[in-house]
């Protein structure tokens, strides 16, 4: 038997190294190799991924920049903690950011069908708030990681000490994700209403009043014709949701006690406002030529209250439609040296206030500062999209204003822009009345001489740039902005905790914010 098995074993064996001798031999066909390929049909920078029709191209910039006089690194002195301008308020910001951006393009028989998305990592200096203890404690106002394993929880009104934790927390924003086919544009980009420099006709400061601006994107259903010459059109139904929503505000609640702190803070009552109903409608007309571009837009949006009080059985106002008309113009190869050009907008509101008072700037301005005839004195002024009273129909805000820049290139590496931007905010005739009328919740407190919800903002900047080489810029830009708000007088205030103010006198008195943004921004 043992006889038998080794002769079986010994035969496999054998054909076995003979079979895998004739294998050896046989040729081998090698695997193709998949070479990534330049695609010049989008411009540079894209290739096809390999095994498909599709090209991508990837994008962004790694910025480092601070502001100075801010605790923000985009805007002015206008919220807490930096509008106290005491010891809660930073000297400085600083922010360091990585953007990333994948653009992908398929021709098919209907046309291109591309996808965007932009997102930005970032992190960014906090501040500190006043908690209102006995001690004197404050609160951190920005992100952090508590963990190695990545944790990033907002601390805002947190007890937490950030040298108690770890260092790699940040912020994650997604700006634009969207597909464009065949003349649609769906998901988050720049809003059609916006002129093509968004926020920027000049400068790198984010808080400029004076016009939309959905730099960060804003969710959309957009379709585009193109009626060639460089006329195009567009109709567009966009997310109303947080970016265009200035408030909804019930201001029978400032009456009584109320009304001190919405002379002093800003709280012109209640925000209301209520679910979705209907996204903004965009309408804009464009026309791209090589003198500049002309842009016409217009937009209607919702104001949809939730309840006059904390039950559905206290009733609502009915909705109010509010709109907005934007012109942009902008004029290139003008005489004063090649690639200078001039960018101009201007925007009327009623009751669509964020199209007046972008998202980045922001409707709200709490701004202390010196007196000579109280403690200190404040600007506490707010522009929401409508007003009412309870029981009363919902009245709307109107506003105006308009931005502009004018950028000269010195040569190749260097160029300077000035810039500016104004605003004003009007409320209706009832809400006018309620607050400021004979025996109104303001005018009648104690020490007001001038009672007036309306206010005006105005802005100017300079803003110089280095590019030494190609797509490394270094830049500063110097913006101030004034507050023109339209009470007066000395009011006896309660205390401001966040800002660490007193139970004290303060004179309502206009105000200023002076910043500086410095900049390295590297492009690839």
């Amino acid at each position: 038997m043992k006889l038998v098995k080794s002769l079986l074993l010994g035969s496999a064996a054998g054909l076995i190294a003979v079979g895998g001798a004739q294998a050896a031999d046989l040729p081998v066909k090698a695997k193709a190799v998949e070479y990534v390929k330049i695609c010049s049909l989008y411009g540079a920078g894209f290739y096809y991924i390999p095994g498909t029709d599709t090209c991508i191209k990837l994008g962004g910039y790694l910025r480092a920049e601070v502001g100075l006089n801010t605790n923000s690194i985009y805007d002015s002195q206008r919220t807490s903690p930096a509008s106290g301008r005491n010891r809660l308020s930073n000297y400085y910001t600083m922010r360091a950011r990585e953007d990333l951006n994948i653009d992908t393009r398929t021709a098919t028989e209907y046309g291109v069908v591309r996808t965007f998305f932009d997102a930005t990592f970032s992190w960014t200096t906090g501040g500190y708030q006043g908690t209102g203890s006995g001690f004197g404690g404050t609160a951190y106002t920005g992100t952090l990681a508590l963990n190695n394993a990545g944790a990033s929880p907002a601390l805002v009104g947190s007890s937490i000490n950030p040298t108690d934790g770890g260092t790699s927390g940040g912020a994650l924003g997604v700006y634009y994700a969207f597909i464009q086919f065949a003349g649609f544009t769906m998901g988050k980009a720049v809003s059609q209403f916006d002129a093509p420099w968004t926020n920027y006709p000049g400068n790198n400061f984010d808080g400029l009043v004076g016009g939309s601006g959905t730099v960060t994107g804003v969710n959309q259903f957009t379709y585009t014709a193109d009626f060639g010459q460089g006329v195009t059109a567009a109709f567009s139904a966009e997310d109303a949701t947080a970016y265009y929503q200035a408030g909804n505000l019930n201001v029978s609640s400032a009456a009584g006690a109320a009304a001190i702190a919405g002379l002093t803070t800003g709280a012109l009552g209640a925000n209301a406002i209520g679910g979705s109903r209907s996204p903004n409608l965009v309408g804009m007309v464009r026309v791209d030529q090589a003198w500049g571009l002309f842009q016409a837009s217009v937009a209607a949006h919702d104001n949809h209250v939730a309840y006059y009080g904390p039950t559905e059985i206290t009733g609502h106002p009915d909705d109010k439609w509010g709109w907005a008309v934007q012109l942009a113009l902008s004029i290139k190869n003008i005489p004063t040296g090649a690639g200078d050009v001039i960018n101009i907008s201007g925007v009327y509101t009623d009751g669509a206030t964020r199209y007046n008072f972008q998202n980045l700037a922001g409707g709200s301005y709490l701004m202390y500062g010196n007196s000579g005839v109280a403690y200190q004195s404040v600007a506490a002024v707010t522009a929401p999209d409508t007003t009412f009273v309870t029981g009363g129909s919902q009245e709307s805000v109107k506003t105006w204003g308009f931005r502009g820049a004018y950028t000269h290139n010195w040569d190749p590496y260097w160029n300077t822009a000035i810039y500016g931007a104004y605003a004003q905010a009007q409320f209706g005739g009832g809400t006018k009345t309620f607050l400021c009328g004979a025996g109104g919740v303001f005018s009648s407190v104690a020490g007001v001489t001038s009672c007036n919800p309306d206010f005006n903002i105005g802005q100017i900047g300079l803003i110089t740039r280095w590019t030494p080489v190609k797509n490394l810029t270094f830049s500063g830009d110097f913006t101030w902005t004034h507050v023109d708000q339209k009470y007066a007088g000395v009011v006896a205030a309660g205390a401001n905790f966040p800002v660490a103010k007193p139970a004290a006198t303060y004179e309502l008195k206009d105000q200023d914010s002076f910043t500086l943004l410095l900049r390295a921004q590297r492009n690839w």
